[in-house]
């Protein structure tokens, strides 16, 4: 019954507050003004729903042994993912969404197969990558608030990274 509202909640309490806390942290300790401090918790922010959203893009299309886990660990474990949410939802075919449904409430990957071509038909992948890039694009917009330093262009590849890893 997870919508993408719900599964946003989630990696925003799980990864993307983390990430804030750690960059707002970084601009106390370096003393920074408070708009200074404030752009780095939104960077923080975006920047955890970035590399959260892409992870979960990962769990479906990542080399295996470069993400050291199996593919659709996240399914198997019951998790309702972005890409799957996005599948379920758009998919027309009931028997389809009921197998995505079951699957996510009992774990197992016996229906990954279907389940990857849902995903994939549903264009659930290119949704998933889409919505990580936007986030990405506002973390570095938040950056707009810091001067040119080598620091600021380091935060920026970060960003960049997050939605562009392999692992």
């Amino acid at each position: 019954d997870t919508d993408e509202a719900a599964y946003l909640r989630v990696i925003e309490r799980k990864t993307a507050v983390l990430f804030s806390a750690a960059a707002r942290l970084g601009a106390i300790l370096a003393g920074l003004p408070r708009e200074q401090e404030d752009a780095l918790a939104q960077f923080g922010l975006d920047l955890g729903f970035a590399f959260q959203i892409s992870d979960d893009v990962l769990d479906y299309v990542a080399d295996v042994e470069m993400l050291g886990k199996n593919l659709g660990d996240d399914l198997a474990e019951g998790k309702a993912t972005l890409p799957v949410i996005h599948a379920l939802q758009a998919t027309q075919d009931e028997a389809t969404r009921r197998m995505i449904s079951d699957a996510i409430r009992h774990g197992g990957l016996e229906q990954m197969q279907e389940i990857m071509t849902t995903i994939e038909s549903t264009g659930a992948l290119e949704y998933t990558r889409r919505l990580a890039q936007d986030e990405a694009d506002q973390a570095l917009s938040a950056l707009r608030a810091l001067p040119e330093t080598p620091y600021k262009k380091s935060l920026a590849a970060l960003a960049r990274f997050a939605v562009e890893r392999t692992y």
